[in-house]
């Protein structure tokens, strides 16, 4: 039998898992800790009241998300590299449909002042995050706003992204495997989300690459349906192997 963990190990993994996965569902983390719910319970309200994370409905998400949280941010020298590879794919006059979380929050951070573009949005937070930026119109895509992902998930969100055609999507995913592809565990968020992917002609996925081989409840996209996965990994490192050959371009 497996030895059963401490609570300080347990409460470390759950830091980590939470703060790689930007939220997760107390069902992702007794699958992954081997632990009742229960006891996931209890450590999570233990590590909110410590401030090491925030309570959501129904899980957990990284206290780095939270606006003005910044200094919190997991592995954010590695978002920094993604945040610079990701600016290639940008030029003047282009019409980008942006997702929420904190790598995409170190992006917008890296958008030089001088940049002329659209950015349309369903994350408030990002909406907040681009009005730095003199040169860029900003959209914010309205609607009730999900306390799970911070993005606007209601109908008329819906009927927007039905009618646009950004030349670019650009998000995160709290999990993408080469096979299983993108998931996550809010069904409202992957509606969205899949919307989005529907609305735009280019698709960009960006994500730290301990997010890479994982996989959740609920799937949003085949690999297939991306054209751009950018980690922080060299485009030839062994690691992305599995994502070679999948008809997307690696940065």
């Amino acid at each position: 039998m497996p030895v059963a963990l401490q609570k300080k190990e347990r409460k470390t993994l759950i830091l980590k898992q939470v703060n790689i996965h930007t939220r997760l569902m107390y069902n992702d983390l007794v699958t992954l800790i081997d632990v009742s719910e229960d006891t996931i319970r209890r450590d999570v309200n233990e590590l909110a009241e410590e401030g090491q994370l925030i309570r959501i409905k129904g899980g957990a998400m990284s206290a780095a998300y939270h606006y003005g949280d910044e200094a919190k941010t997991y592995s954010q020298s590695n978002k920094l590299v993604i945040a610079e590879k990701t600016l290639s794919l940008l030029q003047d006059d282009i019409v980008v449909l942006l997702g929420g979380g904190t790598t995409v929050r170190e992006f917008i951070k890296k958008i030089p002042a001088t940049l002329r573009a659209t950015f349309l949005t369903v994350n408030v937070l990002t909406a907040v995050e681009l009005l730095d930026k003199p040169m860029i119109r900003t959209i914010m895509i309205g609607g009730q706003v999900s306390t799970y992902s911070q993005m606007t998930v209601s109908g008329e969100v819906f009927e927007y992204l039905a009618g646009i055609r950004p030349d670019l999507c650009i998000m995160g995913t709290n999990a993408i495997d080469s096979n299983s592809g993108l998931t996550d565990s809010d069904w409202e968020t992957i509606q969205v989300k899949k919307a989005m992917i529907k609305a735009a002609d280019k698709i960009a996925i960006i994500a730290i690459s301990e997010k890479l081989n994982s996989s959740m409840q609920m799937k949003i996209a085949d690999i297939s349906e991306i054209d751009f996965l950018i980690t922080e990994l060299p485009p030839d490192s062994p690691e992305l192997q599995p994502y070679r050959g999948k008809n997307l371009t690696i940065l």
